[in-house]
Formats: structure tokens, sequence, C-alpha cells
């Protein structure tokens, strides 16, 4: 589907797993139909007030972008697309690069599988970009996302980039470009939010951090971006429609009971951790310890098990568990 509409962007949106498993040399390799299925679980689960996810984020942070090659990545965004298809929801992608050149030759790549909005890491580089380098990359990103006939969302996240955050004034001036459809800012500090919306209270910001949802909202996100949404899809979702009414109290009481499990969204493995969350869920320790990242010590596999275990039975509570 086109994204040429931003009625989606007022929603949170699944950043789904790549789901895994053995092949017959023992070698990890993309279980594609479950992947799907997990996908499906999630564009299937609906608020309490009726709304679903707007949106299908695959291979991002939590899909082990970083890990796959170009041709795996390709593959797994194919076999999503027709999930989202099915919804009628747009798939959304990450993507990095070290140059500007090469961040247009995987939007361009992106498009061909179905992808309709890349989220655009800066750039991975030794040296720090300066405000002009920067702008220029996210530039071609978008030139090259208008010839493809799709849109991109720069997305700020120090963290992950391994330097300082996309300076506010090269943010506002993104915003400005047509195929940027919205920002992505993954910080717990949201007073970002509120300084880029009193530049220009117009702009689409969507939050990535979990924890702060709710005060996200509260500065002025449309939406947001999820990985806890992925294991608790109703509870989210239901979250967000009191964000959108201004049901701060109600909202806040989601947003608690998910707590001891949105904390791991902040986490440097935040991906491990997550994944082996969801493979609770669904009564699949095992695939939810496989991955290709870091493996999780057993210390670290009972603290996510106690963290899954409180938040289930918080949102069991609420009556929000899927």
């Amino acid at each position: 589907m086109k994204t040429t509409s931003t009625d989606w962007l007022y929603t949170v949106m699944p950043a789904v797993f790549t789901w895994l498993k053995e092949s017959e040399s023992g070698a990890l390799e993309i279980d594609f139909e479950e992947t799907q299925r997990q996908a499906e679980y999630v564009l299937k689960a609906q608020g309490k007030g009726g709304s679903r996810m707007g949106g299908l984020v695959a291979s991002g942070t939590l899909g082990e972008n970083s890990y796959l090659s170009n041709e795996q990545r390709l593959s797994l965004l194919k076999s999503l697309s027709e999930v989202a298809k099915k919804y009628s929801v747009p798939l959304i992608s990450g993507a990095v690069a070290e140059t500007k050149e090469e961040i247009a030759k995987i939007i361009a790549g992106l498009a061909t599988v179905g992808v309709d909005t890349v989220m655009v890491m800066p750039p991975k580089t030794l040296a720090v970009p300066s405000d002009e380098d920067m702008y220029a990359y996210y530039a071609l990103a978008a030139t090259a996302a208008k010839e493809a006939g799709i849109t991109i969302m720069p997305y700020n996240n120090p963290d992950a980039a391994g330097y300082h955050a996309i300076s506010t004034d090269t943010l506002i001036k993104l915003a400005d470009l047509p195929e940027v459809v919205a920002l992505k800012i993954s910080s717990i500090d949201v007073s970002i939010i509120e300084t880029l919306l009193l530049e220009n209270k117009d702009l689409k910001i969507l939050a990535g951090v979990d924890t702060v949802t709710v005060y996200a909202g509260l500065a002025g996100a449309c939406g947001g971006i999820t990985g806890v949404g992925t294991v608790f899809p109703k509870a989210s979702v239901t979250m967000q429609e009191y964000v959108l009414k201004g049901e701060w109290a109600q909202a806040l009481k989601v947003s608690q009971a998910m707590n001891s499990i949105s904390y791991l969204d902040g986490q440097p493995l935040l991906m491990e951790y997550l994944k082996f969350a969801m493979g609770i869920h669904h009564n699949d320790s095992v695939g939810g310890l496989r991955t290709l990242g870091k493996k999780l010590t057993r210390d670290q596999i009972e603290d996510v098990r106690a963290r899954y275990i409180l938040a289930k039975e918080r949102v069991e509570a609420l009556g929000l568990l899927d």
C-alpha cells in the first residue's frame, strides 16, 4: 500500500522478531512460516476500543537486521509484505549504511519487496558526521525513496548510531522533505519531542522507547513503534487508545502493568531479551533463545522470565491479555 495518508501514524506499530530454525546442517535459517504467524497474531489483536496496530515493522533492531545478509533481509520482507497487505497496513523496514550512496541503493532494493516506509538510521561512520553531511545523507535517501515511490522516516537513535543525536535544526529541515512521513525519536528524554513541536506543530513524531510511550504522547507524539506490544498487543493498542483520547490515568495504568518488561526495551540486549519473552509467551522458549545475536546467560534468562510473568499477571488483571 502507498503511505500517502498519515492516519496510520496515530497508532502503535509492532517491531516484529525474525524467528529462526535449525537447518539439517545445524545452521540457523529464517523460519518464514513462524515469523508470518507471529506477525498475524499481533496484527489481529484489538484494543478495548476496537482499534488495531497501524503498521508492521520488520527487519529493524528487533528483527535482527544487523545480522542478516541482504538476501535474507529482502526474502524476509517479501514474505512479511504478504501479511501487511492482508491486514491493509504499511510495511516498514529499518536501514542503515556508511554512505549516502549506499543508503540510496538499499532503499531502492527495499521498495522492490513491498516496503512502504524505510526507517533510516544515521550513517554508520567512525567519524561523527557534520550537520551538513547528515542532511545530505538523508536528502539522498529521500530522493531514492521518491524515485521508488515510497517514503522514509529518519530514525534518531544516538545509542545505536554510536554518537550524538541528530541535531534539532537538522531534524526540522529533514521533516520538510516531502518524502519524510514522520520522525522516529528513540530517547527517554521526551523534551526533545516538545522542542521539535514548538518549532513545527505539524510534525509527525513516533516514540521509539516503550517505557516512555505515554509521556511521549503527553509531549505530542502521535504514535509509537513498540517491541513490548509485539508480546502484549491488546494492552499496547489499548494504551494508545487512551493516549489519543487524553485519558492519561488509564494509559498510565496500562503502562505500569507492562513496566517490568518495558524496561528491557531500553537495554543494550533489548532484541535478545524481548525475543525470549516472546518465546515464553508462545510456549517456545527454545525458539525465543534462538538468535543470531548474543547468547543470554542463565541469570539473564531467569530475569527476563520473572519480568514477563509479572507483566503478564498485571496485564491479565486489567483484562488486556490476548
